[in-house]
This record gives C-alpha cells, structure tokens and sequence, in this order.
C-alpha cells in the first residue's frame, strides 16, 4: 500500500477526536453549573438553620415576653374580679338594714307627730296626758339611739343651704332676709346610712335674699356719697 493510501485510511479516525471534543466538554459544565447552584442553596440553608440552633435567645425571650403578658393581663382580671366581689360583698353587709330602716322611718315620724301636737300647757294640767307624752318621749328616744348605734344619720337641715343630694325642695317661701337657698322650713326629716341616703327631707327654701334686698339701699346712697366728680358744681354763675 502506498503512502497516499495510508493517510487516506487513517484521516478519518485521527480527526474524528479533534471535532467530538468540545461537545463533551459543553455536556460536562453544564449539570456541574447547575449542581453548584443547589448546593449553594442548601449550604445558605444550612447555615441559616444553624445560626437559629447555635443562638435561640432572641425566639426564645420574644415567646417569654408574651407569654408574661399574658400572665399579667389575667392576673389583673382575677384581682379586678376579686376586689369588686369583696366590694360588694362589703356594701351587702354593711347595707343590708335599709330595707327594714325605711320602713321603721315612719313610725319614727307618727312619735315626732305625736310629740309635736301636744302643747305645754294641755300637759300641765293633766297628769295622765303628762304621762303619756312621756311614754311616747321615751320611745322616740329609744328609737333614735337604736338609729344611732347602727349609723343612722338623721337630716335636719333648718337653716343651711339647699343640698340636692340630701334635700328635696317642694316650695319656695319670699323671705328678703334669707339668702336665696336657704332653707327657711323642714317638712319632713331625711335619713341616711352611713354614706348612702334613705330619705332625702323635704324643705321649703327662701326665695330672693339679701343680697337682692340689699341692692335698692346702695342705690339710694348713691344718690349722695357715690356722686360722679363735677355732678355738684355749680355751672349757673
């Protein structure tokens, strides 16, 4: 075989290698690129987990903080839930005679009544009337000492200033030497236990008052002392 021929029967095989290279080189880098992208994936991963394993404080004190506040939120409740029961556990107890109070508050007012329409002097010349009024005396005093032992308060405002949280006015009465207000007439004593009211008293309280009744004196002196500067010259000459 001559030297022409050799070359031609090789040629194909020694050039083949040359063409078929790069294409397997394409083949291999690309699934390794690709491999190099998960990997970095999972190892950020990785690391993320692991720097929550190897530090939990922060999760950790965030559940603790919420956890206290909740605590504190329900004991408040309870202890809320707790005072106003012994609060009014408290006022039952301390309240608890009003009812039999009130009632007793007219039997209290039929002795002032009967006390007050007997005059001294159908007393003094009757025994047996001077030794009822006396029954009945003692018994209105009996009774108001029981008041007092159990802390019931009697109104009688005669003469002090109209309060609407203990008194009650019905009528107003025209009295220039009463500060308007003022109450000039007790109609009915009121009543309180402790601090909460049973019966407010009924009153009649003064219309007008100095202060309206004085107003017409100053106007009259002023006729003279509070004359304005020059009224009195005598501006005819």
């Amino acid at each position: 075989m001559t030297e022409d021929q050799e070359k031609k029967a090789n040629g194909p095989e020694s050039s083949a290698p040359e063409s078929d290279q790069p294409e397997a080189d394409r083949a291999t880098i690309e699934p390794e690129a690709a491999d190099a992208v998960t990997e970095d994936a999972a190892e950020a991963a990785a690391e993320t987990g692991e720097e929550i394993a190897r530090d939990p404080v922060p999760l950790l004190a965030a559940e603790v903080a919420s956890l206290k506040d909740q605590l504190l939120r329900a004991m408040a409740e309870t202890e809320n839930v707790r005072a106003r029961a012994r609060r009014e556990r408290e006022d039952g107890i301390k309240y608890a005679g009003i009812p039999m109070i009130r009632d007793l508050l007219g039997v209290a007012d039929n002795l002032e009544r009967a006390l007050s329409a007997v005059s001294e002097e159908s007393i003094a010349g009757n025994d047996q009337l001077k030794s009822l009024v006396e029954g009945v005396r003692m018994t209105e005093s009996e009774l108001v000492s029981v008041f007092e032992r159990h802390d019931v308060v009697k109104i009688d405002p005669l003469g002090a200033k109209l309060d609407p949280h203990y008194h009650e006015a019905m009528f107003e009465v025209p009295d220039p030497s009463k500060e308007s207000g003022t109450i000039v007439q007790v109609i009915q004593k009121g009543y309180k236990l402790h601090d909460r009211l049973i019966r407010p008293a009924r009153v009649g309280i003064a219309k007008g008052g100095v202060s309206n009744a004085a107003a017409p004196e100053s106007e009259e002196g002023s006729g003279d002392g509070d004359a304005a500067p020059g009224s009195r010259v005598d501006t005819k000459a």
